[in-house]
């Protein structure tokens, strides 16, 4: 009796390690549709692969793009869909603890061990929104543009106000609501140029492959920062 409860339990364990590989291989595969495993960050490819698997086509996908400004800078995108309703943009946070923030206000807040560690953070409304400024300069496109800030780790949205029409803020495990909600609630958009939109999203994503780009876009941040400039 002994010996086949252990044959049993040895067989379910083959099984699940089976199934947990085979899941796995095909993730890659499904991932490798859209971009690379070493891009981006790995709630960044989690978020791929929910799209992916919500059934959003694989080309309509853009992953980690460095969208090239007319002063020669590049503005770093975490992820865009161009969807038949619009342009969603996509700005992925990693946190922990409680978080508080403003629409309208240039720094939130994230605390942690329970009220005892406090951390600013810019504010992700504004850093989006800086995104889609630089795409709806470059794609020239009137078309409805929704902003899409996402938090994965354990996080909790405890005091988000202000929050403009058009942007959402979500965690990541109801993030598909929200492409529910933009896909069904707004009518389709009246792309002027649809190949247009393509290329240039496709060589924002053929751009991140470049070490030299993105040094730049490092070296960028950096300068605007300005902490070399500063004397105390």
């Amino acid at each position: 009796m002994i010996m086949e409860l252990i044959s049993i339990v040895l067989w379910l364990f083959i099984i699940f390690i089976l199934f947990y590989v085979i899941s796995n291989l095909r993730d890659r595969r499904l991932l490798k549709t859209v971009t690379k495993r070493n891009r981006g960050t790995k709630s960044e490819r989690d978020l791929v692969l929910k799209l992916l698997k919500y059934g959003i086509p694989a080309q309509t996908i853009f992953h980690d793009l460095y969208l090239k400004k007319h002063n020669g800078n590049f503005s770093q995108i975490d992820l865009v869909v161009a969807t038949k309703v619009g342009i969603i943009v996509f700005e992925i946070k990693d946190y922990s603890g409680w978080i508080f923030g403003t629409g309208y206000k240039p720094q939130w807040t994230k605390v942690l061990a329970y009220g005892k560690q406090k951390y600013r953070f810019y504010n992700p409304i504004m850093q989006n929104n800086k995104h889609i400024a630089d795409l709806r300069k470059q794609l020239n496109e009137n078309v409805p543009f929704y902003s899409v800030v996402v938090f994965y780790g354990d996080c909790e949205l405890k005091d988000i106000s202000f929050v403009p029409n058009g942007t959402f803020i979500v965690k990541s495990k109801r993030v598909l609501e929200v492409m529910k909600i933009i896909m069904k609630k707004n009518e389709p958009a009246k792309y002027t140029n649809k190949n247009k939109v393509v290329r240039i999203l496709k060589e924002s994503v053929k751009n991140g492959e470049s070490k030299l780009v993105q040094n730049q876009h490092i070296e960028n941040i950096k300068d605007l920062i300005g902490k070399e400039r500063i004397f105390d």
